[in-house]
């Protein structure tokens, strides 16, 4: 797919970064080389491992697709995360090398062990850009203090990497469909993270099918994307890079989304006809400076995902842009696409829409038993986009896999009489009151409805007399939003037993990677 994008589209822009644009030609050269440099220099065979710790720019989508090219694995590791959740994840991984911003490099030094990873290149921000651009970016750069000595691992620059030529080289290695292409991590901060399979086959198929949803129209047109999620997660991997690749799209990546200022800017400058976008990214967009001086005349797609778009700020976005926000559904064992309301939709639905093409929902009791339409119960899917399974864990896969190749999601929702699907919570986090359920994610949409307050989470603590209380945390503290206030919002929206029974507020509330409350951090 990647080969053939690169050859139709070759004088296309294809991404962009800094405000700095490459052509799918430069890609595809950048891409070879450094498929090179792996079989040539690391002697990296056919599904070794490679990790890549790397924000949002050109050298991730080179490496990306580098490592792919070379017949590897990608195995994605979040920047952000913590030297001993790094060390877990490519420990589980067990990978042969690793490429990582030198910013972050300083969290391998006393965490690799003689055993993992034969090599290491280091990425600086500035790589793939001209020397102007490059000077302009102001990061902190932080380099290896080298404890480990240089004969037990080698260490190259990104920039060295790509410089290499090798006469005569190795050709590279052809992957089947049916060869693992990502090793996604979900979850497991906490423990040992389960580690998803996901083939060559598994992400072509879910490409195709956004592409079916999407329709010949919005295809055959040029694209231009905006991507603030991180690529690391399989959310923005899938609906925006390999999409958009596919499309032939030219794709801005935002390196550092928190900084909403920036992104501001280059939404002004870059005029996007798509944008991915989380709850806790659209709420604060809209809450932004010169946010209204954004022109979005050419905007004609925007995706929500990740965790579940409130109401209110759905219908606060499409007042300001126009455009409404079109939910879906994923998770990562799915690569992740799995339910998506139509492109056509004139407001937000509430729902996740609708399964794509080849893919089958169902809601399942406890028992596995299939429900009527209407009845709550736990979401199965089965499609040609289901992971394999989950690397060198085969109770866990057994667990989550029927034998028949249903995957149990852990979410918990159902279908309205026009069979479009509602999520109602995950599984483990419902709370139960006196036996009542309490779905946290609607106390949380009702809650976040009140001005001033930015994130809200619902947990269930115990309690003697009702077994569990419901436990809300609010952020940011404000003056004239109290606990009272709060409590009596809820109080005339909520029944009796989903009314929290404690409010604490807090400065800021612990998010993943794309702006999802953790809501195990809070119990």
């Amino acid at each position: 797919m990647f080969e053939l994008a690169c050859a139709r589209y070759a004088r296309r822009p294809a991404f962009s970064s800094f405000n700095h644009a490459i052509e799918y030609r430069d890609v595809a050269r950048y891409v070879r080389h450094f498929a090179e440099f792996l079989i040539n220099e690391f002697r990296l065979e056919r599904s070794e491992r490679v990790a890549l710790i790397l924000p949002n720019g050109l050298p991730y989508v080179v490496t990306f697709f580098g490592v792919l090219d070379a017949g590897l694995v990608v195995a994605n590791v979040n920047p952000l995360a913590t030297p001993r959740e790094i060390q877990i994840q490519l420990s589980t991984a067990a990978v042969s090398a690793i490429v990582v911003l030198e910013n972050f490099a300083y969290k391998l030094d006393d965490i690799l062990d003689e055993n993992l990873a034969k090599a290491v290149v280091s990425v600086a921000v500035g790589d793939l850009l001209p020397p102007r651009k490059r000077a302009a970016i102001h990061f902190v750069q932080r380099v290896f203090r080298h404890s480990i000595p240089p004969t037990k691992r080698r260490y190259w620059t990104f920039s060295a990497a790509l410089s290499r030529q090798y006469p005569g080289a190795r050709s590279h290695a052809v992957a089947s469909l049916d060869d693992v292409a990502l090793l996604q991590f979900t979850g497991g901060t906490t423990g040992t993270p389960k580690c998803a399979m996901l083939t060559h086959r598994n992400l072509s198929y879910n490409i195709a099918q956004i592409r079916a949803w999407l329709g010949e129209a919005f295809c055959s047109t040029p694209q231009t994307v905006l991507t603030p999620l991180p690529l690391c997660h399989i959310f923005a991997l899938t609906a925006s890079l390999l999409t958009f690749v596919e499309l032939g799209g030219h794709n801005v990546l935002v390196t550092d989304p928190r900084d909403i200022a920036g992104l501001v800017r280059t939404l002004r400058r870059t005029r996007p006809t798509a944008l991915l976008g989380v709850n806790t990214l659209f709420h604060a967009l809209l809450d932004a400076p010169h946010f209204r001086a954004i022109d979005w005349s050419r905007l004609r797609l925007v995706i929500g995902g990740g965790a579940a778009i409130h109401p209110s700020v759905a219908e606060r976005w499409q007042t300001a842009t126009g455009m409404p926000i079109i939910e879906g559904y994923g998770l990562t064992e799915a690569s992740p696409v799995v339910c998506v309301n139509p492109t056509d939709a004139k407001h937000f639905s509430g729902s996740v829409g609708y399964p794509l093409p080849s893919t089958e929902v169902s809601i399942r009791d406890d028992d596995g038993a299939v429900l009527a339409a209407g009845s709550i119960g736990e979401v199965w899917v089965r499609g040609p986009q289901v992971m394999r399974g989950y690397w060198m864990n085969p109770d866990e896969t057994a667990k989550a896999i029927s034998p028949d190749g249903w995957l149990r999601t852990g979410d918990v929702g159902y279908f309205t009489p026009t069979q479009m699907l509602v999520l109602v919570d995950r599984k483990k986090d419902v709370i139960i009151v006196s036996g009542f359920k309490v779905y946290p994610s609607e106390v949380e949409a009702v809650v976040s409805a009140l001005p001033g307050v930015t994130a809200a989470a619902a947990v269930g603590v115990p309690d003697e007399r009702t077994g569990q209380a419901v436990k809300l945390f609010v952020a940011p503290p404000s003056a004239g939003l109290t606990a009272a206030v709060v409590l009596a919002h809820c109080r005339a929206n909520l029944s009796a037993y989903k009314v929290p029974r404690l409010v604490e507020f807090r400065e800021t509330l612990p998010l993943n990677e794309l702006g999802k409350v953790l809501h195990r951090a809070l119990m």
